[in-house]
């Protein structure tokens, strides 16, 4: 298997506000769920549509296959055929990025990105604070018919990798230490959340499995998240007799932070270590990708609050962010590849933006920084 070098395209047809706040503007709402309750129709229509519009075009796939990188991630929403109303679906995007990237050599992984009630009670899963979509045997099913029209709309297409069954299923010590738990807007709709337990995430990979297969043949890559379980999955793969199959893993030392809020490079390498002793042993089963980093640290983030002249600071923070990059990169060459996350926060990549950790999870803006470059890549 040929390693992965590639980019995520979150924001685009899964909103995350944090990355990109203006849809959101005078709503009051956190997430798409309660966006689409809060606005009237029409104007949710407007919005989402004039978001899609610009947020992502032929010239950023232009720009990813010229800046080294060789696969895209493309986040998908469970409404993606507009069959769930009053979500927008979003199928026509689809559509076109399949053919951006096969026009400048790009390959696709697909990545259900978010079901119905959600999976890890995430924004990014569609509403912050809920997290019941197991529950619901018929919001079950519905993800997998999602999964298997995919693959028959795209399942031979020479510009898919393959697809990803589904985003970020949370575990129990996730769940319990995440900081959306306890945020949903509206408290009743979330009596009953909780984590995605183990046996029942292995019934559903294999339930999607047979469903993608009957469309996607085995040269495209099945994809699985660990579910923040990244060796718990022992012989599974490949004693339910899956073929060219990947898991995923989401490797953040920002996340690390939250719990060892010490910046130091002997720190991070310390993390990164033991996520690759991880890596390392789920490996033996079967390929890993990291797919979600990113080189935003506070090692580096620090030197923005520094006093030294503006192009002082920018060098010696310049400095830092190459150093960690540089180990987190080295790391990811033990794996079947990685994506970076993400290609951008805000649209307008010339407008500087005062919040430094911001643009270091934007790939463009690391590429103009020098924080990344294209030799990175290769």
């Amino acid at each position: 298997m040929k390693q992965i070098h590639g980019i995520n395209l979150g924001n685009w047809l899964v909103l995350e506000k944090w990355m990109s706040p203006a849809i959101f503007a005078d709503t009051g709402t956190e997430d798409e769920t309660w966006l689409s309750r809060k606005l009237s129709a029409d104007e949710f229509v407007r919005r989402i549509k004039a978001h899609r519009d610009a947020y992502v075009t032929e010239d950023d796939f232009r720009f990813i296959a010229e800046s080294g990188l060789d696969t895209v991630r493309l986040p998908i929403p469970y409404f993606l055929f507009g069959d769930r109303p009053p979500f927008v679906g979003c199928v026509e995007y689809v559509d076109k990025a399949m053919d951006w990237a096969e026009k400048y050599g790009l390959k696709v992984l697909l990545d259900l990105h978010t079901v119905p009630h959600s999976q890890n009670g995430y924004d990014n899963g569609g509403i912050t604070g809920v997290c019941k979509w197991r529950q619901y045997p018929e919001e079950v099913e519905f993800a997998l018919t999602v999964l298997e029209r995919m693959a028959e709309r795209y399942g031979t297409r020479e510009g898919l990798y393959g697809i990803e069954v589904l985003n970020e299923p949370i575990s129990w010590i996730v769940y319990i230490t995440a900081p959306s738990t306890g945020k949903a807007a509206d408290k009743e709709e979330a009596k009953g959340s909780g984590y995605v337990p183990l046996p029942f995430l292995r019934d559903f990979y294999t339930k999607a499995y047979r469903r993608i297969r009957k469309y996607m043949p085995e040269d495209k890559t099945v994809v699985f998240h660990d579910g923040f379980r990244c060796t718990a999955w022992n012989r599974f793969f490949r004693e339910s007799g899956f073929k060219n199959v990947a898991l995923d893993t989401h490797i953040y030392i920002f996340a690390m932070e939250n719990f060892v809020p010490i910046a130091k490079p002997w720190v991070y390498k310390i993390y990164l270590n033991a996520c690759m002793m991880q890596v390392r042993k789920a490996q033996k089963e079967i390929p890993v990708i990291v797919g979600e980093w990113c080189v935003c640290n506070k090692y580096a983030n620090q030197m923005a609050q520094s006093v030294m002249p503006q192009s002082e600071r920018a060098e010696k923070q310049k400095a830092k962010y190459r150093e960690i990059a540089a180990m987190e990169l080295n790391a990811w060459r033990e794996t079947a590849g990685w994506f970076y996350w993400n290609y951008q926060l805000l649209r307008d990549r010339e407008t500087p933006t005062d919040e430094s950790w911001k643009e270091s999870w934007d790939l463009s803006r690391c590429l103009r920084n020098g924080w990344l470059k294209k030799e990175d890549f290769s």
